[in-house]
């Protein structure tokens, strides 16, 4: 894999303040890690950072990192994790690992299907592609941009597992070999319910309302409670 070159500034200023302002003028505050010493804050411009990480592979790039006003002429640095905004996602924060060209390091690479299989151009199936990324061990150098997986001959129910994959002597697959990339399958059904069923009647239980009288008729009066005997007086 060919390196690219970015250049960066050593960074004194730190916390969430800073950063913004540095966003503000263009560029994006990062760290470099290195095992057994202390991370160097640092700064990069966002053009630059930004057209490493949409054009030039991603994460797995391997990059030339020179450092201004720096004893180290340059560092063999991969991206460690990126920070974008949640909203509009632009990036915050960038991570650097340092690395060294002559051991090897474990990283994650995109699947990529080439060509349309023939169970779904004449057998009416559907491409069905579950796992898109596996975990390689390799030299920095020959870390691949994506893994290439010849499917176009793939029939209905046909399927491609990790354990099928033919790669370089280079490269170690560390992904589990039962894991399944590709499989030609019927499209599942969906059910739609039919809008002419019948639907049960709802039985609606209402209070019988006591009958109005009639123009002419005079309403039933309710029977009066009968008087108590008046007791009798004494002479």
């Amino acid at each position: 894999m060919e390196q690219i070159a970015l250049k960066a500034q050593l960074r004194q200023e730190k916390g969430s303040h800073a950063a913004k302002h540095l966003r503000e003028k263009g560029v994006i505050p990062a760290v470099v890690y290195h095992r057994g010493e202390e991370p160097v804050n640092i700064s990069v411009a966002d053009k630059e950072i930004t057209k490493i990480i949409h054009a030039a592979g991603g994460e797995n790039v391997l990059i030339n990192l020179t450092i201004e006003k720096e004893k180290k002429k340059s560092r063999a640095v991969i991206i460690k994790e990126v920070q974008h905004d949640p909203v509009k996602r632009f990036i915050l924060h960038v991570d650097f690992n340092e690395i060294s060209l002559t051991e090897k390091i474990t990283v994650e690479v995109e699947v990529v299907g080439q060509g349309e299989p023939i169970g779904v151009k004449q057998e009416g199936g559907i491409l069905d592609h579950p796992h898109r990324t596996l975990k390689i061990q390799c030299l920095p150098m020959d870390i691949p941009k994506h893994i290439d997986v010849d499917i176009a001959g793939l029939k209905l129910n046909a399927s491609v597992h990790v354990r099928d994959l033919t790669v370089s002597d280079k490269i170690k697959i560390l992904t589990d070999p039962e894991t399944l990339l590709f499989q030609v399958k019927l499209p599942v059904e969906e059910k739609v319910e039919d809008a002419t069923a019948e639907t049960p009647e709802l039985e609606v239980i209402r209070e019988k309302k006591e009958e109005e009288p009639k123009a002419g008729e005079k309403a039933k009066e309710e029977p009066k409670a009968k008087e108590a005997p008046k007791a009798e007086k004494k002479a």
